[in-house]
């Protein structure tokens, strides 16, 4: 539940903040006729990122071993990959990411197109919501539960919603610099586990070799069934008895990707990405 909740959250508030951004210069330049097309692209764009959901869902029903963990374990892979390059894009965008926005909108309206700011706002959520549906596919195929995973899910994209419109409507003093910070730190984690575990499934079919197939066993200390060790298995990926080659792949991916991250004279280039009201 709580991976699940993490990436709706995380993804759910940078579509609601872009949107929120969006909404704001339309209210202060007066032209709240805007809002209307900005709602319909929205809409859109959640109706197609849930479509997509519902196929790779559907497909991945009807495949069978050993096609069932090679899908799988691509599709883990894919995600570890779009994971990483969100995180470091939303940090790197994040500084003009505001003033890139309204560029966007101001050209819309002197156009006088309304589908310019349908399809501004479909982008921006179709954009996260085929990220989401890529995330909470690897995500559920980790998790013990994937009732509570789809309602972690369903929390995130609440919590989402709630801070996206306390911050467009003033009425929250959020840091998103921190929030950003630190879910990213977080979701690196995240992906090193989905890395492990994609690595996992293409142990199980001999696609890449485990070397060693259970370099240690701790289940006796930390039972992966157990309440704990489903947590730690939603967060960071946590398997008792892993292979050789999902220890190097983590070790590698998480060392390396916190390193980058967490550089010094990259970090003081963060900056705020919230939306102001007029």
């Amino acid at each position: 539940m709580f991976g699940s909740f993490l990436i709706t959250v995380r993804e759910g508030l940078e579509a609601a903040l872009v949107i929120g951004i969006i909404l704001a210069y339309l209210t202060r330049t007066g032209n709240r006729f805007g809002f209307k097309p900005v709602w319909i692209g929205t809409a859109l764009g959640a109706l197609v990122s849930l479509a997509a959901g519902v196929i790779v869902y559907l497909v991945a029903g009807e495949l069978t071993s050993p096609a069932e963990e090679i899908f799988e374990g691509a599709a883990m892979l894919l995600a570890v990959g779009m994971l990483t390059w969100m995180i470091f894009w939303m940090r790197k965008q994040s500084v003009n990411i505001k003033a890139h926005l309204h560029a966007q909108v101001k050209s819309a309206l002197s156009g006088g197109s309304s589908l310019a700011l349908v399809a501004i706002a479909f982008l921006v959520v179709v954009r996260e919501g085929i990220e989401t549906v890529l995330f909470l596919f690897a995500a559920t195929r980790t998790a013990e539960s994937p009732l509570a995973s789809t309602i972690g899910g369903f929390l995130g994209l609440a919590a989402a919603v709630f801070i996206g419109y306390a911050v467009y409507k003033s009425t929250s003093r959020f840091n998103m610099r921190l929030f950003f910070s630190v879910t990213s730190v977080i979701l690196i984690l995240f992906a090193a586990g989905l890395l492990a575990h994609g690595i996992h499934e293409f142990n199980e079919v001999g696609v890449i070799p485990p070397v060693i197939e259970h370099v240690w066993d701790i289940n006796n200390l930390i039972p992966e069934k157990a309440t704990f060790g489903r947590f730690l298995t939603a967060l960071a990926g946590y398997n008792a008895n892993p292979s050789l080659t999902e220890i190097i792949a983590y070790a590698v991916y998480l060392a390396a990707t916190l390193r980058a991250y967490l550089n010094p004279g990259n970090i003081g280039r963060q900056a705020r990405l919230e939306p102001q009201n007029g």
